[in-house]
């Protein structure tokens, strides 16, 4: 290989790493760093790599496949001018997973691609802290007007990414050999867990939280491990809507108060809004069973559905599983849950066994968030699965090299 060459396959491999500190704090670096990305990995010309990524991954593929659904849904049904560009450009994220894979071949570069992003979540972490204890920020960190602690992210996105993080750092003190280090990802872990539960507002965060937690008991001890886990959940949720904080406005009595009242409100609201969404792209399903309304075609649809009626206006269903079938059918959905099934069965034959409890993971938060979000159409959300999806399969069946 060339010197140039050489030096634009070394700058997409640091570009891919310096993604992992990007996303959770910016979506403009996040866009610069993926276009170096694409560039470096076009003038390395590592092609036959790649296909041989693509090959012995049926994740890989299956990502591809995907994206390749919604490229010829854009071949029929009625849209709004846009809106087939706009969808594709949300789900190109797919389209890198193989790129982060290829790029990140060996041991050492994935080992720099995950302390990378564990160091952006832990000053997400502590910032978030700071910002709970009233230390005031510039605008770009938390807009003065954010009614939640949280910085860099609204506050939905914010509250996974957290969630995430104390998965991670739990996954990282297991790995720990040294006692210094173990006790340091520890704490972590149980100031993040703490942060989701105490101060964050985010339904998601905290139902990625659970499920991770019982995935956690399960890699560590079995079904018995699982039982630990629930019941420790159980615990803490008993505990926690008795004292006042956002989980107990969410899940706890109302307790009379306006301020208890004003979230009783905005969680009927939300609620009421997400049974319309539900109920409309249901009865678009019904009429568009098999190849959908097209991709990019959900607004239109959506909104000749509820014409005339009092249901809220939306241009997503706040649903993965939804807004896939709506737009391609059950060729679409198949695709989606494929994908999914395919990253857990293939995470058994990564380099190591914290990549494989953190790739199934990573795919068991993201297939439980898209039941109330369409998480892989959000940037952060969406970058974040396709980004450590590929630097995790970057070691798949080269556990040689652990």
């Amino acid at each position: 290989m060339s010197s140039a060459r050489m030096l634009s396959e070394r700058t997409a491999q640091w570009a891919t790493i310096a993604l992992g500190v990007s996303i959770p704090i910016s979506v403009a670096l996040d866009n610069v760093l993926l276009v170096v990305v694409l560039a470096g990995w076009l003038f390395a010309g590592d092609f036959r790599e790649t296909l041989r990524v693509i090959k012995r991954s049926r994740t890989v593929l299956a990502a591809l496949v995907l994206y390749g659904l919604l490229l010829v849904g854009t071949l029929y049904g009625d849209r709004d001018t846009g809106d087939a560009t706009r969808i594709l450009v949300k789900y190109l994220n797919l389209l890198f997973i193989p790129l982060f894979a290829v790029l990140l071949r060996t041991a050492h570069m994935r080992r720099l691609a995950l302390l990378g992003f564990a160091a952006s979540l832990g000053l997400m972490l502590f910032l978030s802290y700071l910002a709970a204890a009233g230390v005031p920020f510039p605008g770009w960190i938390m807009p003065a007007d954010s009614p939640h602690p949280t910085v860099f992210k609204r506050y939905l996105t914010h509250g996974i990414l957290i969630a995430f993080a104390s998965f991670l750092f739990a996954q990282l003190a297991f790995a720990s050999s040294a006692q210094r280090q173990r006790a340091f990802w520890t704490v972590a872990a149980l100031l993040a867990a703490a942060y989701v539960m105490l101060l964050s507002p985010g339904r998601t965060g905290h139902l990625m939280l659970g499920v991770l937690a019982l995935y956690l008991g399960y890699s560590w001890k079995r079904w018995r491990g699982v039982a630990v886990a629930a019941a420790v959940t159980a615990s803490c949720v008993a505990v926690l809507v008795q004292v006042p904080g956002p989980f107990q406005q969410l899940y706890g009595p109302v307790a009379g108060g306006q301020q208890s009242l004003q979230s009783s409100e905005r969680a009927r609201i939300s609620n009421q809004s997400r049974i319309d969404f539900y109920r409309a792209s249901l009865a678009i399903v019904q009429e568009h069973p098999l190849l959908g309304v097209g991709t990019g075609g959900f607004t239109r649809a959506y909104a000749d559905k509820t014409r005339g009626t009092d249901a809220f206006p939306t241009r997503n269903p706040h649903n993965e599983y939804l807004l896939m079938t709506v737009q391609l059918g059950l060729a679409g959905l198949v695709a989606l849950l494929y994908l999914f099934w395919q990253h857990w069965r293939e995470s058994a034959r990564l380099a190591t066994p914290i990549e494989c409890r953190l790739a199934r993971g990573l795919v068991l938060a993201i297939a439980v968030g898209c039941l109330f979000n369409s998480l892989l159409l959000d940037h952060t959300e969406g970058l974040l699965y396709a980004w450590l999806t590929g630097v995790l399969f970057g070691g798949l069946e080269s556990r040689r090299d652990a």
